[in-house]
C-alpha cells in the first residue's frame, strides 16, 4: 500500500507545481451580440482623407469559424462632399479574407454603399474595388438600417441595408 500512497502524493505534487490554466476560450461563430459589436467597433473611422463617426447602434459583426471577424457600421458622412456621401454609407472592417458574390475581399478596411445599381466597395481612398448586384428581401419584417443575418447555407451571412442585401462568406 505504501508505494501507491507515495505515487498518489507524487502526482498531487506535480499537479500543484504545474501552472494553472483556465478553460480555453472558444468563440461561437455567427452574428455577434450588440455588446460584442460595441466592444469591437471603433467609434470613428478614416475614409477618403477624413474621419467619420460610426453609428454604433447601426453596426453589426460576424465571427467565422477560425475566429475571423467582419464588422460593418453605418457612418455619419456629413462632412463629406455630396458625391462621396451618396456612395459612402457604411464602413467594413475584416481581419480575414471574405467573399461577396464570388469575388474576394482581402483583410482590411473599406467604405461601402448600397446604390441603385448594386453593392459598392471602395478602398480607403474612395476608389471603387467592386460592384455587385444586390438582392431584395421583401419578407424582412422589420428591416434595420444595417445588419448581418445568417444566410440559408452554413457559413453564409447576409449584409443588409434595409431590405437590400449581399451575401458574404469566409474565403477558402
Amino acid at each position: 500500500m505504501r508505494p501507491v500512497r507515495v505515487l498518489v502524493m507524487l502526482c498531487c505534487a506535480i499537479a500543484l507545481a504545474l501552472p494553472a490554466q483556465g478553460p480555453s476560450t472558444t468563440h461561437t461563430t455567427g452574428v455577434l451580440t450588440a455588446a460584442e459589436v460595441e466592444r469591437l467597433m471603433p467609434p470613428s473611422v478614416f475614409f477618403s482623407g477624413q474621419t467619420a463617426t460610426v453609428q454604433i447602434r447601426n453596426s453589426a459583426a460576424i465571427r467565422f469559424a477560425g475566429d475571423g471577424i467582419t464588422l460593418a457600421g453605418m457612418v455619419d458622412s456629413g462632412g463629406y462632399s455630396s458625391g462621396v456621401r451618396d456612395r459612402y454609407q457604411f464602413y467594413l472592417l475584416t481581419d480575414t479574407a471574405i467573399e461577396a458574390g464570388g469575388r474576394g475581399i482581402a483583410p482590411g478596411a473599406y467604405g461601402g454603399g448600397f446604390l441603385s445599381d448594386g453593392f459598392l466597395l471602395m478602398d480607403l481612398g474612395g476608389h471603387e474595388l467592386l460592384r455587385l448586384p444586390v438582392a431584395a428581401d421583401p419578407s424582412m419584417k422589420r428591416p434595420r438600417p444595417l445588419q448581418f443575418v445568417a444566410g440559408p447555407q452554413a457559413g453564409e451571412y447576409r449584409l443588409y441595408l434595409g431590405r437590400a442585401y449581399v451575401s458574404l462568406k469566409h474565403a477558402k
